[in-house]
């Protein structure tokens, strides 16, 4: 009892001394001489302030990190998605600009020369029993494509359908070492026959059949065509002619051709559904360099 009545004493004592301080400091202002005093709490407790905030900050700011993970997470993944789409868009738009480009030349072609043709892409690269070099389009029977009709495209002549079922097609190329084709020499009568040599479809065989005819560097070559348009349709370019082999004493002469159309990179191809209705001869044939 006697120590809880000696507190309370000790503490009105405190409390008074406490209110005097302050009574005096306040109407004493800046010339108070409690002014040091004041000057070294205040930065005692700034000082106590300023380093308890800078433990508190780091700390709530990496709760708010946790918090704000998910959605920036998310943020992120569907940035990427963004520009995985504008990506996947521009080449979209690049591959329709280019095929386009590629029907435009193919319908071209088809036109000058008088075929009428089903469209159709390159879907797949394959082998066929018998035969080395074939591909693999996106038409069939039901777009009217039947057994060994003759397949180009806007640059020339590419091969002939070999199977056919309901919406695709077996094209076998003219590079193939078992194709071969009917040609003829530009300008003139003398024909041959083409022949596929491999060298993934960067040359082709020309024998031609007169040996006494001229060949030489240059010389341009088109089908010569088969009977009913079957498998060849007449007038299509094959290709140009980089070397002639020396061949004295035999009965034909052979030359290698560069082929019109790029063979390894098949994309938009026509079939020929119906022959033209008079040989276009030379007319298909690309204009030449100097008379452009």
């Amino acid at each position: 009892m006697r120590d809880s009545r000696q507190a309370r004493l000790i503490l009105g004592v405190l409390l008074t001394a406490a209110l005097i301080i302050l009574t005096i400091d306040h109407r004493t202002g800046e010339s108070s001489p409690l002014r040091p005093l004041r000057a070294a709490g205040a930065w005692v407790f700034g000082t106590a302030e300023q380093f308890g905030g800078g433990l508190v900050r780091p700390i709530g700011g990496f709760v708010h990190a946790i918090l704000t993970a998910p959605s920036s997470q998310e943020r992120i993944r569907a940035l990427k998605e963004e520009n995985a789409k504008l990506r996947t868009g521009l080449l979209t738009g690049k591959l329709d600009a280019a095929r386009s480009h590629e029907l435009k030349t193919l319908l071209g072609l088809a036109g000058a020369g008088g075929y009428k043709v089903v469209a159709a892409n390159v879907v797949a690269r394959r082998g066929q029993p018998g035969f080395e070099d074939a591909v693999q389009i996106d038409a069939g029977t039901s777009d009217g494509v039947q057994p060994e009709m003759t397949v180009l495209n806007g640059d020339g002549l590419v091969g002939r359908v070999i199977h056919v079922s309901a919406n695709t097609s077996t094209v076998v190329l003219i590079s193939d070492p078992a194709s071969a084709a009917g040609a003829r020499l530009e300008g003139g009568r003398e024909i041959g026959v083409v022949h596929g040599v491999g060298e993934h479809g960067r040359l082709v065989q020309f024998r031609l059949l007169d040996s006494t005819a001229p060949l030489t560097r240059g010389g341009r070559i088109v089908s010569f065509g088969s009977q009913n348009g079957r498998p060849y349709v007449p007038g299509v370019p094959i290709g140009v002619i980089e070397r002639v082999e020396s061949t004295p004493g035999e009965l034909t002469r052979i030359a290698y051709a560069r082929p019109y159309a790029d063979l390894t990179a098949l994309d938009v191809v026509g079939v020929v559904v119906e022959a033209p209705k008079r040989d276009p001869r030379d007319a298909v044939l690309p204009a030449k360099e100097g008379s452009r």
